[in-house]
């Protein structure tokens, strides 16, 4: 077990937190400093984040109590393989998102603040241990987002944005009724003395805890974009900077973490509360292939087609994760398969609209592509990636999740969302790519893509091709994930039997 004079593990939540300060300084001070200051971070982070998962697959539960006090009484940091697995994610993701945006972040003012507050909060939310911080930590990360997707945007994006606050402002709302209704029937909010105390609850306190199972369900439903929760999305995301948008890649997988940690970890024992919400999660992640899969068939752009590729990937996580066992282990494999693949074809997106001048990425005939053949090559690993094609990752992960749901009593429906929707989302990026790369006609009008957004495509491929290449290593990790979150007993007993740090070791003293 990793002991608290081992502080590793805070770090995540408090290096961004710090260099977000350190930064507000040095952009008045030293501007030219803020870009490489930022990157180092990142990078720190990245490989920060190696070590905590090598730490997690030694079958080690990390447990930081801040202020030193005992769970469930102080604030708590919890390492497992779901949260080391999310850590390191988001630090690829971000990287390659800080790479791409060196030439947004000139567009105005605190870019790099507003960046590191948004990597404090993420790593906050998969790291925090009760359902009070999650709160803190998901506002912290949306109030960055805010910032990040109006950063040099115009009148369009400024509506979407509006959108987005309004409606994740309604989730927070729900977010801390919830959180006041577990804590007036179970008397606390951390997430493994939950575990221990609602299956001991007594009958006229239930109806109340299935209430605020229900409104969390709902606010993690906004994060992740169920359906009819995630209509928010396609526009939001379609009119972000493209490094934005392929850093909000993770975004839902945010709100899926939170699903899979509470249903799992909090939810999952053997009380009356085991199994909350798993008929209807299946539903809504069904219907959220639907939803996302006829978008993807019905628009006329580029940006927003990817858009409607997440939609499609958040059902998809959030209908397997509901059949738990080896499927549980195939959609956390699809999970990180599917957000850089997500992040690189955003990237791709929008690097060419930026080359067919008025006319973006709509379809239809535009002006010729100044770097076809890059953006071609770039273009067709990224869709074959987002469509679940072989021989790239998403394919490994969708057999995983089908073999591993064989035997589920609703089975034919998920096979049929999950065949369905990747024939659709291959056609669609087929029909894409054609009107891109074929249908051009007259002068080149586009600048050439920046060099930090080539890096970022790069550092996404050799990602995507390190979690296929070693698809055995990758998927032993996520089915021992699964296995873990199987056992919140685990989990619980970690966080609980977790001793403060003595007064005299606490002092340095001998």
């Amino acid at each position: 077990m990793m002991y608290a004079p081992d502080h590793w593990l805070v770090v995540p939540v408090v290096l961004p937190l710090v260099m977000a300060a350190l930064l507000l300084v040095v952009e008045r001070l030293r501007p030219a400093w803020q870009a490489p200051l930022s990157l180092v971070a990142t990078l720190a982070l990245a490989v920060l984040s190696l070590r905590l998962v090598a730490f997690a697959d030694a079958d080690q539960i990390g447990v930081y109590l801040l202020g030193n006090w005992q769970a469930p009484f102080g604030i708590v940091l919890v390492l497992d393989r779901l949260a080391a697995m999310m850590l390191a994610l988001t630090a690829v993701i971000a990287l390659a998102s800080l790479a791409a945006s060196l030439r947004l972040a000139e567009r105005g003012a605190h870019f790099h603040v507003f960046f590191q507050l948004q990597l404090a909060g993420l790593n906050g939310a998969f790291l925090t241990g009760d359902v009070f911080n999650l709160f803190v930590f998901f506002e912290v990360l949306l109030i960055a987002s805010y910032a990040l997707l109006l950063h040099g945007a115009g009148g369009r994006a400024l509506r979407s944005g509006l959108h987005y606050v309004v409606i994740n402002l309604i989730g927070a709302s729900l977010f801390l009724v919830a959180a006041s209704l577990l804590y007036g029937v179970a008397g606390t909010l951390n997430f493994a003395d939950l575990a221990v105390k609602l299956p001991a609850l007594p009958e006229w306190d239930a109806g109340l805890a299935r209430a605020a199972a229900l409104l969390l369900l709902a606010v993690f439903g906004v994060k992740a974009a169920v359906l009819p929760l995630g209509f928010w999305l396609p526009e939001t995301y379609a009119v972000a900077p493209g490094p934005i948008a392929a850093l909000f890649a993770i975004m839902t997988k945010v709100g899926i973490y939170a699903i899979v940690r509470v249903s799992f970890t909090v939810f999952g024992g053997d009380g009356w509360m085991a199994g909350w919400g798993e008929p209807a999660l299946f539903a809504l992640g069904v219907a959220t292939i639907v939803f996302g899969a006829l978008g993807a068939l019905a628009t006329r752009r580029l940006i927003a087609l990817v858009a409607y590729l997440v939609l499609i990937s958040s059902g998809t996580l959030i209908a397997a994760c509901t059949l738990g066992g080896e499927a549980l282990g195939g959609a956390l494999y699809y999970l990180v398969h599917t957000t850089l693949a997500v992040a690189a074809l955003f990237l791709v997106a929008h690097a060419i609209a930026g080359q067919r001048g008025l006319r973006g990425d709509r379809f239809g005939y535009g002006p010729q592509l100044l770097q076809p053949t890059l953006l071609g090559i770039a273009f067709l690993v990224a869709a074959v990636a987002a469509s679940g094609l072989p021989p790239l990752s998403g394919f490994i992960g969708k057999v995983l999740m089908l073999q591993g749901s064989v035997n589920a009593p609703l089975a034919a429906w998920f096979w049929a969302s999950i065949l369905g929707s990747g024939l659709i989302a291959t056609f669609a990026l087929a029909r894409a790519g054609g009107s891109m790369f074929w249908k051009s006609r007259g002068d080149v009008v586009g600048l050439p893509m920046p060099l930090g957004e080539r890096v970022a495509l790069t550092l996404l491929a050799v990602a995507g091709a390190i979690w296929m290449v070693d698809a055995g290593g990758a998927t032993r990790f996520t089915a021992a994930t699964a296995q873990q979150l199987a056992q919140p007993g685990l989990y619980a007993d970690a966080v609980l039997r977790h001793v403060p740090v003595p007064p005299h070791a606490a002092r340095g003293a001998p």
